[in-house]
């Protein structure tokens, strides 16, 4: 019954059936990755580099619609010249990869319900909710433990990775 009632309010909710072996439909899917999926893809090499180029290539493909804020560009920016020591150039091209993304709502109201990992994620969260993103990729664990928001799945970047891989 769990299931059915999963796929009932996923349809209703995208306009696609989920594939009943935990990957995407085909069609497009509205992907919003977080600040430091972004970071550790511009700064370092790994998982959420191949990840951010398998979702580039499906969103010139226009099987993904890329999502972005204002608040997640000005923290990529903010993180890669405090911790990377970064300036100029890379920060430049790594605007100008997010600017390539759908722009969210600057101000979307959400207020979670009980206890929140982290306050500060919470505007992040509600832009990602506010445009109608199908899925919220963090490499934070805490937000990774909570599994969804209001029907919004909270995936890992490998996870996110393996099932975007079927998109292709």
């Amino acid at each position: 019954m769990r299931a059915r009632t999963h796929a009932y309010r996923t349809c209703r909710r995208t306009g696609r059936i989920p594939h009943r072996r935990g990957r995407l439909s085909r069609g497009f899917v509205r992907l919003f990755l977080d600040s430091n999926v972004w970071v550790s893809a511009f700064a370092t090499k790994g998982l959420c580099r191949e990840l951010v180029e398998l979702a580039l290539g499906l969103h010139s493909r226009e099987n993904i619609v890329l999502i972005a804020g204002r608040h997640v560009a000005e923290e990529v920016a903010r993180i890669l010249h405090e911790k990377f020591k970064l300036s100029g150039e890379p920060i430049s091209a790594a605007l100008e990869v997010l600017a390539l993304c759908e722009s969210t709502p600057d101000e979307a109201d959400w207020h979670p319900q009980g206890d929140f990992p982290d306050a500060g994620d919470i505007a992040i969260i509600a832009a990602a909710l506010a445009a109608k993103a199908d899925l919220f990729v963090t490499g934070d664990k805490a937000l990774v433990a909570l599994g969804a928001v209001e029907n919004l799945p909270i995936l890992d970047p490998r996870t996110a990775y393996l099932r975007l891989r079927g998109l292709g």
